[in-house]
């Protein structure tokens, strides 16, 4: 007769797996790659696995999450930030493929130029820097050695590189705001960056020229005070997004018979696809000589943003000269400049000139702010209801003074596509 055996008593059995502490290792480092760096240290508590997993995160992110204090006094947030960071380095093993300090408390202190110093000796791919307060923090020499950078941000720094300096050869993204650097500098950072993708420039000083050499370059960002700007070898540069933040006076004396800035800062775009004229550059593009439309057209181009003076009859030349040169532009957005609008125009545009000359546009969406009514924008907008036939919708956002007799005007002027609507939205 077979022994019966007598059923485990619940006490008795096996205890359950801890959960946490068998995840793989590719799934913790999943975990952990989406918390602060504050978050994953804490994740030591929770297992001798997970213990010092966080130690070997390779993207390491100290901003305003990584320092939880009550207290509101900058230099206890300040000092205890360096001292995370500290902690952080020391203990950290393998590879650190991204590098991000930004906390609001931060200054240009001693300790970033040492930890760059160990940063460097390592293959960090991607380097950001964000100094909020302060003066300009003046990048250590080390970093113009490291060769392994394929994305670089800078955010109140001085750069001011040894004279060994060869370029960034894997450099593809480069982000400087409110940066300093001298014009030799800048112009050869910018041609020793072979492999430049993307280039975000905003708010500098030290330089007033933009020359612009970048045969891999695809995106262009700039917002700041300059003089000129002319591209070389930029013929794959596709968006395009340039704020001239003075509103200059033109110096005759510096024109030259026949010379065109519209021209010039064409002749290396022929592909690009988004372009926005944004502050005072529509002023710009608008010295010397104006064409009906540049001599070799830009049939990539299908998005097209401006701020315009309509009381400047240049500037209106020089956006219908774009639209004449754009076939396939399918949307285009105005902003009108209402400050310099306040004085009325002794002359007005001759508009059944442009109606012989103007083909038709395959605009689809149109939007247009901070009009106030005047005579020049109504019939720019006239123009381009007539010249759009299959434009889908027009949206129209005045400026706070604009009233009912705006809309009046809108709703009276012909379209060629039966399709379109005016959509007018209320300024407050």
């Amino acid at each position: 007769m077979q022994r019966r055996e007598q059923p485990q008593s619940p006490c008795l059995t096996d205890v359950e797996p801890d959960r946490i502490s068998c995840l793989p290792g590719h799934v913790i480092d999943q975990i952990l790659s989406h918390l602060s760096i504050r978050e994953a240290v804490r994740t030591s508590v929770l297992s001798s696995k997970w213990r010092y997993k966080w130690a070997t995160l390779p993207n390491l992110v100290f901003d305003n999450q990584c320092v939880s204090v009550a207290s509101q006094d900058h230099m206890i947030i300040k000092n205890k930030l360096l001292r995370i960071i500290d902690h952080v380095l020391l203990l950290h093993s393998g590879p650190i493929n991204k590098f991000k300090l930004s906390h609001r408390d931060l200054i240009g202190v001693t300790d970033i130029d040492r930890w760059t110093l160990h940063l460097f000796r390592n293959s960090i791919k991607e380097f950001v820097l964000e100094i909020w307060k302060g003066q300009r923090y003046k990048i250590h020499s080390c970093l113009f050695s490291c060769q392994s950078l394929n994305h670089l941000e800078l955010f109140n720094c001085w750069l001011k590189p040894p004279s060994t300096f060869q370029g960034f050869r894997n450099l593809k993204s480069l982000d400087l705001q409110h940066v300093t650097l001298a014009q030799d500098v800048f112009e050869n950072l910018i041609s020793s960056c072979p492999l430049l993708e993307r280039l975000t420039l905003m708010n500098f000083d030290g330089f007033t020229h933009l020359n612009i050499d970048a045969p891999n370059l695809l995106f262009f960002d700039i917002g700041g005070k300059f003089e000129d700007i002319s591209f070389e070898n930029t013929f794959q540069l596709a968006v395009v997004s340039i704020g001239l933040y003075l509103n200059f006076e033109i110096n005759q004396s510096r024109l030259h018979g026949g010379s065109s800035n519209l021209l010039k800062f064409f002749v290396h775009l022929p592909h690009v696809q988004r372009l926005e004229v944004q502050s005072y550059f529509l002023k710009y593009l608008a010295v010397g000589v104006v064409p009906i439309k540049l001599p070799r057209p830009c049939i990539d181009l299908s998005y097209l943003s401006i701020r315009i003076n309509f009381n400047d009859l240049k500037e209106i030349s020089a956006a219908l000269c774009l639209l004449r040169s754009s076939p396939n532009l399918q949307e285009l957005e105005i902003l009108a400049r209402p400050e310099e609008q306040t004085v009325l125009l002794t002359h007005t545009y001759c508009w059944e000139d442009v109606y012989f000359t103007c083909p038709v546009m395959q605009l689809r969406y149109v939007k247009i702010d901070c009009i106030s009514g005047i005579k020049p924008e109504l019939d720019f907008i006239n123009f381009l209801l007539l010249y759009s036939p299959v434009l889908e919708r027009m949206t129209v956002k005045p400026v706070s003074n604009a009233g009912l007799e705006l809309m009046k005007e809108l709703l009276r002027f012909r379209r060629a596509s039966g399709r379109a609507e005016i959509i007018y939205l209320d300024p407050s």
